[in-house]
């Protein structure tokens, strides 16, 4: 069974094919990147990959062992997980059920749109502070997905509406329950039970408000300005829900902005470094580097030689 599983992961995991799908998503004009749904069979990813949605996966036909940072998750068929895809991820296994179609849905739902869903701000925080949770299959299975990849599929505004107040809802009904994880959230356990519904409000619109602004200068000042919240207070509240300080996440955020952009598009690294907020391009080019391991010039070489462009 498990060389099996190699095999059905293989069969599509070349370089171009486990990363067409997210320059595809991407988009020059949005914070993040553009709304998407696929169905496909899935394949094992060849190195961790990284991008700025939050993603659902919904496998259906197997199970599949997910490497998030440095762990590795066991993710069960038939249930839709969600985790934010700005962490570095990879399917590393996938191993079939019987000997019926493996199918795997996938949905790409931009930061910035998941931030101004309304009513969800503990799952907000939790996803963008690492977690991966699982969704009870009484509140979402692939029925849902299957008819929400229809609607997107249509290309029809109202039916795209409709699906995205369905994924809000659904996501709203998952915290009527425990929310399951799969992989906790980074915050301190102990801050959690400290943590009321209103002081996650107040960093959702911290969050909110950095995402937005990416491309001003942002000061501490601005961001907990948002909440009405003292200063000092609005900071610590954010450092100690999200496990680091305003600023480090603003340079996290930028450096998804950036990195979207230096695959999308042919704009010159120093315009690119200063659309995503950035001060100098110098200074970009050291927090890219740290981040990612690489120089963007030979990121997007990289993806040159995958033929994306």
């Amino acid at each position: 069974m498990e060389r099996n599983a190699e095999l059905v992961g293989s069969r599509q995991a070349t370089p171009a094919a486990s990363s067409s799908h997210e320059r595809h998503f991407y988009a020059k004009n949005r914070a993040i990147g553009r709304f998407g749904m696929r169905i496909f069979t899935p394949y094992l990813m060849e190195a961790p990959h990284w991008h700025g949605h939050v993603e659902g996966n919904l496998l259906t036909g197997a199970s599949m062992t997910y490497q998030i940072a440095d762990r590795m998750i066991e993710v069960p068929p038939d249930r839709l997980v969600l985790f934010w895809a700005g962490i570095p991820h990879r399917l590393v296994r996938v191993t079939p059920l019987g000997d019926g179609p493996v199918r795997l849905a996938n949905i790409y739902l931009p930061v910035d749109t998941f931030l101004l869903m309304p009513h969800i701000a503990r799952l907000q925080v939790a996803l963008l502070g690492g977690a991966l949770v699982q969704i009870p299959d009484t509140v979402c299975n692939i029925e849902h997905v299957t008819r929400w990849y229809r609607d997107y599929r249509a290309n029809d505004v109202e039916r795209t509406e409709v699906m995205k107040m369905e994924m809000n809802a659904a996501l709203r009904r998952a915290l009527l329950t425990d929310l399951e994880y799969l992989l906790d959230p980074l915050q301190d356990p102990g801050a959690r039970r400290e943590l009321t519904s209103v002081h996650v409000r107040h960093v959702v619109a911290m969050v909110r408000y950095i995402v937005e602004n990416l491309s001003e200068p942002i000061s501490n000042a601005d961001v907990a300005a948002v909440t009405g919240l003292h200063r000092n207070y609005a900071l610590g509240l954010f450092t100690r829900m999200m496990r680091m300080p305003v600023k480090q996440f603003v340079i996290r955020m930028r450096l998804l902005r950036a990195r979207a952009r230096l695959i999308e598009s042919s704009m010159p690294i120093g315009k690119l470094a200063e659309d995503a907020g950035f001060a100098s391009t110098s200074q970009f080019y050291t927090h890219f580097k740290t981040a990612y391991g690489m120089p963007p010039q030979m990121m997007r070489a990289r993806y040159a030689r995958m033929d994306l462009r």
